[in-house]
This record gives structure tokens, C-alpha cells and sequence, in this order.
């Protein structure tokens, strides 16, 4: 839910990620290297159980709020990640996929046995431009930012969806937030009846890009009050923003929370639900094989040495991180070499 705060815990469950990690693998061909070991998890060390609640089995309709000044490319990048989510199975030469990403993700199931849709619509977008609540954001203040895209008086309002409803709010890069950057780049949780009107899900991330991109836009920066190789050497964003390109990243780590754990009563690990540790918590830092102990892992390299491990609609190139497998009891993506 939390990734930076929940970092710690991992480190606890994950020793030879102690440290940010820098170094990475580059593989254009999809051939195993000689020397590739495996660090993305042990099934073994990770309790991930389901405590009964509900997961978001139906078709979502995902509704954006764009909070802030944006430029409209990097609204395109992002909304191009959310179509990539439930877009149609893609030729061999477009693979890994960003929808078969997602299966990882529909494996998760109820009490019912219905497993997380793989359908997930941009059914509505909001943009408050005008700063309603103000350039620094408490976390209840967030819910008030939802509240007031639904001001029915306004046009332009999203409509309150209790059903099959998630919103997710995005903050530009002059926005602060609490405890962003340090402690999280991002989280998920339930809105309040008594603000919103209702108990929906939802999800809010930052752009870091002029914040804190060493944190929450690793590994597309240098990180901050650590070792790391020269600019050269740092890998380049896929779409060409450290900020946004950062933070499809993160919105692939809440949306896959929110999905297994709405109501923070389902699909987690530990024995806090005020500090679940869940799917994509596991995996944070992953995103290809080989990954952990200083290795972001086995990913791409586009023609401008940009790196990326998966593939969208509109030839758009993400790098997105792992989430864990409850089949294969580790982490896991469609570019994994095993």
C-alpha cells in the first residue's frame, strides 16, 4: 500500500535487498545469461493470506482525478498505461505485455472463488486545476479532493460509482502531500461515508519528478544520500519523463493493491491490517530476473537505451515493477527468463 514505508519490512523479509540498487541487466534477446541468479522472493519467508474480504471481481470503471497543472503529454502517457491494462492480446513482437502483467493480478480471488477482473474501462476524468484543497495535502484531504470532483453543481463532475467505482487521484509535481517522499509514493484505502458519500476504493500517487525522483522515481534517477553511478550511467525513462514515468510504476503497484485489497480485508501478509504488507509490497524494487542484492533485474533496452520490460498500446514502452505470484509463491512478470 505504502511502498517506501513498507520497504522496511521487506528488507526484513528480504535481506539482499538492503540497499537502493543501482546496477542493472540489460537483455535484448531473451537469452538467459550464465550468470543470472535468482532473488525475487522465497516462499518460504512470505505468509501472503486472504482474511475473507472482497476483491474487485467486477468490471472496474476507473475514474482520474487530475489534481494540479499537467502537461497533457504526460496525462497521455499515463492514460496510454490504463488502456495497456485490458488491451487485446498483443502480437509476439509486442510482447511482454502490459495486460499479461495484469494476469499475474487476476489469479487473486474471493470467498467465491471470482477472480480480479481483467477489464478495467477510463470511464471518467476530472481535472482540478484550480488547486481546491490547496498545494499540500493531508491524507483525508485527498478524500476531500474526491468529494469535490463530485460536486454535482459542476458540469463536468465524475459520478459517485459505490459498486464498481475507483478513483484515483494524481498530483502534479508541485504538489505536496503528506508523508510523500518520505515515507511513500503512494496509497490506497477506502473513502469515508461521511466525506464522499459513500465507502469506494481509491487510490492516490505523486509526481516526484521535482521532489524526490532519487525515491520514487528509481531507477530513472540518482538516488538521494547513496552511492550511484554517473548521470551516463542512470537508466533512461521509456517515455521521457523521470516524474511520470515514475509514477506508472507506482500506479501498477496501487492498482494492483486496490484490486487483491480494497477494503484492506483481503489478500495481505502480517498481522497488522493497519500495515498490511501486500502484493506488490513483496515485490518492490523487482522488475525482472535476477533482480535484488544491487539488480533491478533481467529488462530491456529500447533503441535509445531507454530501459522498459513491458509493452503498450500506441507503441508505448513501460518499465513496471513485479508483483507476487500466489501460484509460483514469488515475484513475478511476463519477462521473466524462468
Amino acid at each position: 500500500m505504502e511502498n517506501l514505508l513498507l520497504l522496511l519490512s521487506l528488507f526484513a523479509v528480504f535481506p539482499s535487498l538492503q540497499a537502493l540498487p543501482w546496477s542493472t541487466q540489460h537483455n535484448n534477446n531473451n537469452q538467459q545469461p550464465s550468470n543470472l541468479n535468482n532473488f525475487e522472493g522465497s516462499s518460504d519467508l512470505v505468509n501472503l493470506e486472504y482474511h475473507m474480504g472482497p476483491v474487485l471481481a467486477s468490471p472496474i470503471n476507473l475514474y482520474i482525478i487530475w489534481y494540479g497543472h499537467w502537461n497533457p503529454n504526460h496525462q497521455d502517457i499515463i492514460k496510454d498505461f490504463i488502456f495497456s491494462l485490458s488491451s487485446p492480446p498483443p502480437p509476439p513482437s509486442r510482447r511482454p505485455s502490459v495486460a499479461e502483467w495484469w494476469r499475474t493480478v487476476k489469479l487473486y480471488s474471493d470467498q467465491t472463488g471470482s477472480n480480479i477482473t481483467g477489464t478495467i474501462h477510463l470511464s471518467g476524468e476530472f481535472h482540478d486545476s484550480y488547486y481546491s484543497q490547496g498545494n499540500y495535502l493531508t491524507r483525508l484531504a485527498i478524500q476531500h479532493v474526491i468529494k469535490n470532483s463530485l460536486t454535482q453543481n459542476n458540469p463536468k463532475a465524475l459520478p459517485l460509482n459505490p459498486y464498481t467505482g475507483l478513483y484515483l487521484v494524481l498530483t502534479s509535481s508541485d504538489v505536496q502531500v503528506q508523508d510523500f517522499c518520505r515515507a511513500v509514493c503512494g496509497f490506497h484505502y477506502f473513502t469515508f461515508p461521511a466525506v464522499v458519500g459513500a465507502t469506494v476504493p481509491y487510490a492516490w500517487v505523486g509526481d516526484s519528478g521535482k521532489q524526490c525522483p532519487g525515491i520514487c522515481a528509481y531507477p530513472f534517477a540518482r538516488p538521494e544520500g547513496s552511492e550511484a553511478p554517473p548521470p551516463s550511467k542512470i537508466m533512461g525513462a521509456p517515455n521521457g519523463d523521470v516524474g511520470v514515468d515514475g509514477m506508472v510504476s507506482v500506479i501498477g503497484h496501487e492498482l494492483a493493491e486496490t484490486s487483491s485489497n480494497p477494503l484492506v480485508n483481503a489478500w495481505y501478509a502480517g498481522d497488522d491490517p493497519r500495515a498490511p504488507t501486500e502484493i506488490a509490497d513483496l515485490c518492490v524494487g523487482l522488475y525482472g530476473s535476477g533482480g535484488g542484492g544491487g539488480y533491478v533485474g533481467n529488462v530491456y533496452k529500447d533503441n535509445w537505451g531507454n530501459g522498459y520490460n513491458l509493452n503498450g498500446v500506441k507503441g508505448r514502452k513501460f518499465l513496471v515493477q513485479w508483483v507476487w505470484n500466489p501460484v509460483q509463491r514469488r515475484c513475478f512478470g511476463p519477462n521473466a527468463l524462468d
